[in-house]
């Protein structure tokens, strides 16, 4: 191996995992920060990284792979189901966008196949920006979130004919591109009905085979070759390697192992896009864009502004709502990773020259360098400009929410209506117990208030919201989301002005059990430690113990806060999310020459108040709960509980001194 290349190699990764780290404490996109490092260390500025057809080839397939994992989430179905959204609205703002912009460019003066090329670039957004932060920001769900998600369906979609045409617009040459054109999409109509009928008769029973083997090896294997066979294939037919990947991953979206195949292909997918990404950086010329910088800037602009214009009058005209159109159209604005595929697939087939190329790419990178606080500020934004839009639809909520409550009394408020919330309703409904319900899912709400329960669009952790539903006047609250956060954040109102007021507070398991209830739940059900309980019981009532003995334990475990029930060995694959601060089991086995044997307990003095010694196992016999004077010797395993920062501390001590 070339030292070169592996010098290249360790110093893209040590500044690529500095560069994202930083950008993620910021809370910016990775994209960005894998941008940065290609600018940043690319030939055209400190050069210390140069192009080549290896690195860019392989970059290829971390766009194949994205195609793959966008197939898997795309289903006839689900376009079927959306069609309105998403063939009305996407397919509007997409044709509408770039046709403007390619009659824009015609009018300076480039060429056909430039002004369709940047027509193609300026309609498509950012899909992994925009859903990534509506997520963290739980505004995936609300009505622009959901609109803007159609949208993108769309875009994803439309991205596949101009991978198709651009090639075909490329190769022309004073000759009629209609004839290329037509078999350019022939061939994929073609390639397509083979990919399809592929996956129909043959994956879904090799697929089955491959499960039954339970080898997670051969299954990732599996996927791997399939997903570039099926790139190979179109690159085959003279098409993109991303036509096939896609094609493959909305095939294999319609099995039961869609999940499955996107767990295992989601790392090559993360580490090959961010490639992609650095190789972009790497084409950006800064030099070269320096006398052009006033081109970038209103290339960006212009194309932003525009594009907003257009998504807020499409949305408008859909859902009449300005507030939500203009949040949509701020949330969508920017240029997105197709963009970067289309201006890279254009340079290298000459169908666009270097210097547009370099504007278009720029223009492109400092629109996503701007949407993460366009989408931040969405909601600050549409209330200044739309005021009246905005907290009309959210007045009109809150009063219809209100007028509801108004003929309940003593009833049941409950906060998310998931598949938990929806069986605490039917329940409550069966033993005459009235109850209002609250949820950001429009479409759980639609399809529930249609089928007469009574529930209502709304955000529980807004304190008028809250108000609405009758606090002042209701017999219990009952939080059945799962997010501790949003929790807390309506535990502090509900305490501020309702203090007497019971509440119930669904987690998802106990490591935030003590902050719900010292914000002021009144019971917290921690689901894997309920869960446990409930098995346990039934255990126990299959053993022939007298049921009311059950329910005594039940009552005593739950009294307790769980705790006899919360420790337990993590072992190696402890789940991500319980973090470096969650109690735990852990033994510390004492050999000959450790500092604590022939000491007592106290003796031992263990110097960390947040470990607890729970048993003693000497000669195979354990002793629970050991007394403070119990001497120590060597060959005791030792049953602690602490977080592992405290646990590893614990372990020094009684080993080391």
């Amino acid at each position: 191996m070339s030292t070169h290349v592996l010098n290249d190699t360790l110093l893209l990764l040590a500044v690529a995992v500095f560069t994202v780290a930083l950008f993620r404490r910021i809370h910016l996109p990775p994209i960005l920060g894998y941008l940065f490092v290609g600018v940043m260390l690319g030939p055209h500025a400190l050069g210390l990284l140069q192009e080549s057809e290896g690195v860019h080839f392989l970059a290829e397939f971390g766009v194949v792979f994205l195609l793959f994992t966008i197939g898997l989430e795309f289903s006839l179905p689900k376009m079927i189901a959306m069609r309105g959204a998403v063939l009305g609205l996407g397919g509007a703002q997409v044709v509408i966008t770039a046709v403007i912009v390619a009659i824009i460019a015609l009018s300076i003066g480039t060429t056909g196949p430039s002004a369709f090329v940047l027509g193609g670039v300026a309609a498509l957004s950012s899909t992994a920006i925009v859903v990534k932060q509506l997520v963290e920001q739980i505004e995936l769900n609300q009505a622009h979130g959901t609109t803007a998600l159609s949208i993108l369906l769309f875009q994803d979609l439309a991205a596949i004919p101009f991978l198709v045409i651009i090639p075909v617009l490329a190769g022309e040459a004073g000759q009629s591109v209609w004839i290329p054109l037509v078999w350019a999409m022939l061939k994929a109509t073609l390639v397509f009905g083979l990919i399809m009928a592929v996956g129909y008769w043959l994956l879904r029973p090799l697929f089955h085979e491959i499960a039954r083997a339970r080898s997670a090896e051969l299954f990732t294997l599996a996927v791997l070759l399939v997903s570039l066979a099926a790139a190979w294939a179109t690159h085959a037919a003279g098409l993109s390697l991303a036509l096939g990947a896609f094609l493959a991953g909305m095939m294999l979206g319609e099995t039961e192992y869609r999940h499955q195949i996107e767990g295992d292909i989601r790392p090559f997918q993360d580490v090959l896009l961010g490639l992609f990404f650095v190789t972009v950086g790497m084409r950006v010329d800064l030099l070269a864009l320096a006398p052009l910088a006033h081109w970038v800037l209103l290339a960006a602009f212009g194309m932003m502004c525009l594009k907003a214009l257009i998504i807020y009058a499409v949305v408008k005209r859909a859902y009449g709502s300005p507030a939500t159109a203009l949040r949509t159209a701020l949330v969508l604005a920017q240029g997105g990773e197709f963009g970067f595929v289309l201006i890279d697939l254009a340079l290298g087939s000459r169908a666009l020259d270097q210097t547009l190329g370099q504007i278009a790419l720029s223009a492109v990178i400092l629109s996503m360098v701007l949407t993460p606080f366009l989408v931040r500020f969405n909601s600050r934004m549409a209330r200044a400009v739309c005021a009246r839009s905005y907290f009309g639809d959210r007045a009109r909520s809150i009063d219809e929410l209100s007028q509801e409550a108004k003929s309940l009394n003593a009833h049941v408020v409950v906060c998310g209506y998931g598949r938990i919330g929806q069986n605490l309703g039917r329940l409550l409904s069966r033993e005459g117990f009235p109850f209002l319900a609250v949820d950001t899912d429009p479409g759980v709400v639609r399809e529930a208030h249609d089928a007469g329960e009574p529930v209502h669009f709304g955000d529980a952790t807004r304190s008028s919201i809250l108000e609405a539903t009758g606090l002042h006047k209701a017999r219990l609250l009952v939080i059945c989301f799962d997010d501790d956060p949003a929790s807390l954040k309506i535990l502090s109102h509900v305490r501020a002005h309702h203090s007497d007021l019971p509440v119930l507070v669904r987690t998802r398991n106990d490591s935030h059990l003590e902050d719900l209830e010292k914000a002021g739940a009144t019971e917290v059900m921690p689901e894997a430690v309920e869960a446990s309980l409930m098995m346990s019981s039934e255990v126990l009532l299959m053993l022939k113990v007298p049921g009311r003995r059950v329910i005594e334990i039940i009552n005593e475990m739950r009294a307790a806060h769980y705790r006899p029930l919360r420790d337990f060995f993590h072992g190696e694959r402890h789940e991500e999310h319980e973090g470096a601060f969650v109690e735990r089991l852990h033994t510390i086995t004492l050999p000959d020459g450790a500092n604590a044997v022939g000491q007592t307990l106290a003796q031992a003095d263990l110097e960390t108040p947040g470990v607890t010694i729970n048993a003693i196992r000497r000669d195979g016999v354990r002793s629970d709960a050991p007394e403070s004077d119990t001497v120590l010797a060597a060959g005791d395993v030792l049953v602690v509980t602490g977080t592992p920062h405290d646990l590893e501390h614990a372990e020094t001590v009684l080993l080391q001194g």
